[in-house]
This record gives structure tokens, C-alpha cells and sequence, in this order.
């Protein structure tokens, strides 16, 4: 017979077990948690006009008229400080964070720089998936990248995660234990890193942190950048209905090129994943999105507990 002390205290200690698996001690911050996993992000970079891939924020200019940021773009490049945009919304099994990267204009370098695909603002981005363990920042455990009217899906080395509806295009590379990702110059189409070294051999290379660094030029390898809450007072998703910022539901305003073709989280689409999977699914149902793209998820709620974009 096991004595009433050893029960009791054996007893207390699976209640402490399981309470702290459930609730770390120490409660993350959105900041936080968007910190831990924040890419280290490749940026190629053009030779022709190496600031024009630079990254920033919406108002780097100092207003939120998205009409005028083509024109500002190379009126002074000290404005252009390494920023992406975070968002994050839970259930009770993950919490699913989105960086979007912008760009003051998606270029082409061509005689008519208007010719062809060339527009105003440009922004794609990266979902995480994470799960909640029970550590501080949970565990990662796939990613679903943006590139232009695609979406890209990636999962780490240990990873449960499987193709689901689509299939998994790739390993997801860590360093520094964070996910690693890379962009294209000129149109920014946002991919895992592949581990090679940039096109042309110049890029600049983000490193996430609490400071901003505007890049020293096209092949800076060591760039700081910081994160900007898309929920901030006054910020991108307070502005979400300004004339000023936006000509419609998700889409920047824009006018050099084709006009309003930039998108913003909210906007966000793949064009071929089914239409049950609509417009903007990846910022403001998550869940949904990577249950359909991922298979062998284990426990994964779609219930949110949080979730700002509702």
C-alpha cells in the first residue's frame, strides 16, 4: 500500500506536470513569440538598382499615401531601415504567425519599366506553424510561403508534418535555430532558402532583431531588421479601410505600372488551391489553410482562441 504522503505528493506533482504543459511559466508575448521565430531572410538583390529591393515599412516615407511611395523610394535610401510586419492569432494547439515583407515597388529593368509586370508597393510574406508544447516558444513544425499568386509549403527536418491537399515543395532550412528564407530581386517572390549563394553572387542578408539597419549596399551580408505589429494602434491593420493606404479589401493603392496589383496579408492567394481556400485564408484562418496543406498534424485544433483579423 502506497503511504497517503507519497500519493498526495506524487499526485501534486502529475497536476504540476500537466499545468506546465499547458501554461509555460513564463507567458509569451506576441513580440516574443514573433521574435523567436523570425526568419534570417535572404534578399537578392539587382546590380541596376540595388535599394529598390531593400526592405521597409508601408510609411517609411513618413505618411501612409501608398500612391507616392514608388516616387520615394530613391528620393533618399537612408529611409529604407530592414522592417517585416508580424501578426499572430492561436488555438489551444498552435499559434500561427505571418511576416510580411513589403517593398515600395515590385520593378522590372527593362527600357519601360511599366512594360510588363511592374507596379507600386509589393508585399509577400511567410506563414509558421507552431506548436504549443508546452516550452516558452513552442516548436515549428512547417511554414506556407508567398510568391506572387502561389503559395509554397515547407516543413523542418523532425517534422510530423506531410503533403496534404498540396504537396510539400521542400526541406525548411534553420540556422541559429530559426527558419531561413529567401526572396527574388525585382518581383520578391518569397521562397525556404535553398542554401545556395545569391544570383549574381549580391545580395543583402536580414537578420531579425530589436534595431533596424539600412543595408551598407546591394551585398551587405549582416542587415539588422525589426518588427512592426500589423495589429498596432494606427498601424496596417487599423488602416485597413483608409482611401489613403488601400483601393480595396487587402490591395495597396497604387499608381505607377499597373495600378492597386499589391497585396497585403489580408489580400494574400494562392490561385489554384481550391476555392474552399479563398482570398486572404492565410492571415485570417491559418488553421484552415495549413490543415488543408499539411497532413500528419497530430492534435490541431481550428478553433480559435485569439484572432484579430475576425
Amino acid at each position: 500500500m502506497i503511504p497517503a504522503r507519497t500519493a498526495v505528493a506524487a499526485l501534486s506533482a502529475a497536476v504540476a506536470l500537466s499545468a506546465a504543459l499547458v501554461h509555460p511559466a513564463h507567458a509569451v508575448s506576441d513580440a516574443e513569440l514573433a521574435l523567436r521565430w523570425a526568419p534570417i531572410h535572404y534578399q537578392d538583390t539587382d546590380s541596376s538598382d540595388y535599394d529598390a529591393d531593400y526592405l521597409s515599412t508601408v510609411d517609411f516615407d513618413g505618411d501612409w499615401d501608398t500612391a507616392n511611395n514608388w516616387e520615394a523610394q530613391d528620393d533618399s535610401p537612408s529611409r529604407l531601415t530592414g522592417a517585416a510586419y508580424y501578426s499572430v492569432v492561436e488555438t489551444s494547439t498552435h499559434w500561427f504567425v505571418v511576416y510580411s515583407f513589403y517593398h515600395p515597388r515590385d520593378w522590372e529593368d527593362s527600357p519601360d519599366p511599366f512594360e510588363l509586370h511592374t507596379h507600386e508597393n509589393d508585399m509577400e510574406g511567410v506563414l509558421a506553424v507552431v506548436r504549443k508544447d508546452g516550452s516558452t516558444h513552442g516548436r515549428l513544425e512547417g511554414v506556407i510561403t508567398v510568391a506572387h499568386s502561389d503559395f509554397y509549403s515547407y516543413v523542418p527536418a523532425g517534422s510530423t508534418f506531410t503533403g496534404g491537399r498540396e504537396s510539400v515543395d521542400g526541406t525548411l532550412r534553420l540556422q541559429d535555430q530559426r527558419p531561413t528564407t529567401r526572396q527574388e530581386a525585382k518581383g520578391h517572390g518569397l521562397y525556404a532558402w535553398n542554401g545556395a549563394e545569391f544570383p549574381g553572387g549580391d545580395g543583402v542578408v536580414y537578420h531579425p532583431g530589436t534595431s533596424a539597419e539600412v543595408p551598407s549596399g546591394g551585398n551587405d551580408r549582416s542587415v539588422a531588421y525589426r518588427l512592426v505589429d500589423t495589429f498596432a494602434p494606427g498601424g496596417l491593420w487599423a488602416r485597413r479601410s483608409d482611401p489613403a493606404t488601400f483601393a480595396g479589401w487587402g490591395t495597396f493603392r497604387g499608381d505607377n505600372g499597373k495600378d492597386n496589383a499589391a497585396n497585403t496579408a489580408w489580400g494574400w492567394d494562392d490561385a489554384n488551391d481550391g476555392s474552399d481556400l479563398p482570398r486572404g485564408l492565410l492571415a485570417t484562418d491559418p488553421a484552415y489553410l495549413a490543415s488543408a496543406y499539411f497532413a500528419n498534424r497530430g492534435e490541431f485544433s481550428l478553433t480559435y482562441t485569439r484572432n484579430a483579423y475576425r
